[in-house]
């Protein structure tokens, strides 16, 4: 199979195992336990109808919104993912650069791959950074500092990783970060000798932003969700959550927000923005998805705050679907990890321009001149 014949985002999912060793193709398709949220934040979308409006005079259309403050020329952002280089060399100076050619901002993660000061200097597009709350407060701090001297537009803090996930496919397949060498992970590696030869021959895997305070994912393999077990504060409460806002002091979003009641309180000190989301069901498994729960939370706080849909991208209609709902924009992270692993930055904006396309394709066909011509008139949903 080649990129150019990677029409969507199952295609792209098609190459991106073909190139990676099993290992690392299973920690970017896996989730918890029976995966049965994982499968649901796609398939919610599959149990709203969309009803199309007709002689709308529609020969353009305008995708741009603003969150978080940044004008975005998609309503579709690239969510912080961790451990980019691990599915291509690149990995997130790719991910970056194909966002700034597309005009929409991307994120970088506590355990990225790649610098925030490599990252503010090559990358000009719209800048998210994906904060983890650490026992070590120095380390959480040091992050926060270095963003600020680096001039990010915003800080996403996640507040639903108080544990790691059982996430039984990285047990099965034995997954780590940094790859432990096994018998079985070098003949999986043998088996893919692009991976191999890019991951061994070029520079060091480093976790960036914590190399200098931990080793562990750097210089000792862990598994993610002994990571976050051993390494996140379990005590992390409101409080924590609002000094940080005020800390950052520039636009604020929590990510894995799922309830009115948790939607309020973040209203309550001084978030920017909600990200409703179930860390694409790798977390806790049988928990709502995104797009089930966004109406409710829009209903309850839209008018205050900024409420992202988060998970189970895949197609602009869904984009759309959760738009017509209330969000203000959408992200994701599988949907641009494949690409990324399957032809790094040209993957990347592969993944891009499908779901522009379809986006723009899509509105059209519904009639809509702008985002704003969307709402839950054009919606049915299933019994």
């Amino acid at each position: 199979m080649r990129l150019k014949n990677c029409h969507n985002t199952a295609r792209l999912r098609e190459l991106a195992k073909k190139r990676l060793p099993g290992p690392i193709f299973h920690y970017i398709d896996g989730a918890a336990d029976d995966e049965v949220t994982y499968r649901r934040n796609t398939e919610a979308f599959d149990d709203c109808d969309l009803v199309p409006n007709v002689l709308a005079g529609v020969e353009s259309v305008d995708m741009t919104t603003t969150v978080m403050g940044q004008k975005l020329d998609m309503p579709l952002f690239l969510a912080p993912t961790a451990l980019q280089r691990l599915f291509h060399h690149d990995g997130e100076r790719a991910v970056g650069k194909a966002a700034e050619k597309f005009g929409t901002m991307f994120g970088i993660s506590s355990l990225g791959t790649v610098s925030i000061e490599e990252i503010a200097s090559r990358i000009k597009t719209p800048k998210m950074f994906q904060l983890y709350f650490h026992k070590d407060k120095g380390l959480t701090k040091n992050m926060i500092d270095r963003c600020k001297e680096a001039d990010f537009d915003c800080l996403a803090l996640t507040v639903d990783t108080i544990v790691g996930g059982n996430r039984e496919r990285d047990l099965c397949t034995g997954f780590t970060s940094p790859p432990r060498l096994t018998l079985t992970s070098l003949m999986s590696f043998a088996a893919h000798p692009a991976w191999a030869l890019n991951y061994f021959a070029r520079e060091k895997f480093e976790l960036s932003q914590i190399k200098d305070y931990a080793k562990a994912g750097t210089n000792i393999s862990t598994s993610v969700s002994d990571y976050f077990s051993n390494m996140l504060d379990q005590s992390m409460n409101w409080k924590d959550a609002e000094e940080v806002c005020q800390y950052w002091g520039k636009p604020f979003a929590l990510k894995g927000v799922m309830s009115v009641a948790d939607a309020r309180k973040a209203v309550d000190i001084g978030a920017s923005a909600i990200m409703v989301s179930n860390h694409g069901g790798r977390q806790l498994d049988g928990s709502r998805t995104p797009f089930d729960q966004l109406a409710e939370i829009v209903d309850a706080v839209g008018h205050q705050i900024d409420v992202i849909c988060d998970g189970g991208i895949r197609r602009g209609t869904h984009v759309l679907k959760a738009l017509s709902v209330g969000a203000k924009a959408c992200s994701g992270g599988r949907f641009y990890l494949y690409a990324l692993a399957a032809a790094g930055e040209l993957g990347v904006e592969k993944a891009l321009s499908n779901l522009k396309g379809e986006i723009e394709r899509d509105m059209k066909l519904m009639g809509c001149k702008s985002i704003a011509d969307l709402s839950r008139d054009n919606l049915r949903f299933r019994q």
